[in-house]
């Protein structure tokens, strides 16, 4: 897989400026391999913006960045249809969302209404305005940033919405001697100009179709679904997880197995991205909430509670 050692150097190129954070940006690159999208949940200051722009400038697609806010319109997302007065007919001008890395910058700042203007974009890569459709140009990948919901001004996410992100990751806050890194090439990461392009649009299609092909054992397929359908039995659990999530650790799963060289899935590689795939699209019970247990706990109570298969290695 020569193609991988570019998705290796993609990875390199984000630890240049997010730094300590290399299990995160793991499951980022897994996002854009597996044709996902990337929710970025965490306090402001931390470096969500910056990751998703070292990543744009890595991959070398067209970028757009959209910052939601409380009077942000669908048609400031998905574009607008003007009359041309010169031309004596109607022109539609697009919107930000047909570009290919779109950062949607404190999502959950904006209304639901135009929160719900991505869904189609991002379920379907396709964005229905006026009774026309227009396909939009692939790869395509919607990285959103969102505040918890403590601060003020802020809009919960649909769960609709939520169930469209493959993967929601937490940068968190650095350790003091990474801290000590981030402030002294603090100039460097403002500016991102020494982050330049490792892959093209071409590079990214050959990595996804590769990641396609990586193989599946049916016990691994058993204990993808094994772990979905015990989040919904789950005592603790209100809401589990949807068939949706059951295909996004399957493709989430094979774009890790890639990230790491292999050509087959094993089980650690499904355990590693579940936390990531679900602790957004389970809702855990009323009596759960009251009693204060943190979905991190509970997810990992249903990994206890699968049965893990010993899978053979495959030869490459």
């Amino acid at each position: 897989m020569k193609s991988r050692e570019k998705a290796i150097h993609i990875l390199e190129n984000i630890k240049k400026v997010i730094i300590g954070k290399d299990e995160v940006l793991e499951k980022v690159l897994v996002c854009l391999l597996a044709r996902g999208h990337l929710l970025i949940q965490d306090v402001p200051g931390v470096g969500k913006t910056t990751m998703v722009k070292a990543l744009a400038r890595s991959i070398d697609l067209d970028y757009s960045r959209i910052q939601f806010t409380p009077d942000l319109m669908p048609s400031d997302i998905t574009g607008i249809t003007l009359y041309n007065k010169t031309e004596e007919k109607f022109i539609f001008r697009k919107g930000p969302i047909f570009n290919q890395i779109i950062l949607a910058d404190e999502i959950n700042r904006t209304s639901p209404k135009t929160q719900s203007s991505l869904l189609q974009a991002m379920e379907e890569g396709e964005v229905s305005v006026e009774n026309t459709t227009y396909v939009l140009k692939k790869p395509f990948m919607v990285l959103a940033t969102q505040n918890p919901m403590e601060y003020q001004g802020t809009f919960p996410l649909p769960e609709a919405q939520l169930d469209r992100f493959l993967i929601q990751v937490s940068l968190g806050y650095p350790s003091q001697k990474d801290e000590q890194e981030i402030i002294k090439n603090h100039k460097e990461s403002k500016t991102l100009d020494h982050i330049t392009p490792v892959a093209n649009e071409e590079d990214i299609l050959v990595m996804q179709s590769e990641v396609d092909n990586i193989n599946v054992h049916d016990d691994v397929l058993k204990y993808i679904v094994e772990i979905v359908s015990t989040s919904r039995k789950h005592k603790e659990i209100h809401l589990g997880a949807s068939p949706r999530v059951s295909i996004d650790l399957y493709r989430g799963a094979k774009a890790y197995a890639y990230i790491k060289g292999r050509n087959y899935v094993i089980p650690d590689d499904v355990k590693s991205l579940v936390p990531y795939v679900l602790s957004h699209r389970i809702i855990l019970s009323a009596e759960a909430r009251i009693e204060g247990r943190k979905t991190e706990k509970i997810i990992d109570d249903v990994l206890k509670r699968t049965y893990v298969p010993v899978v053979k290695p495959i030869e490459n």
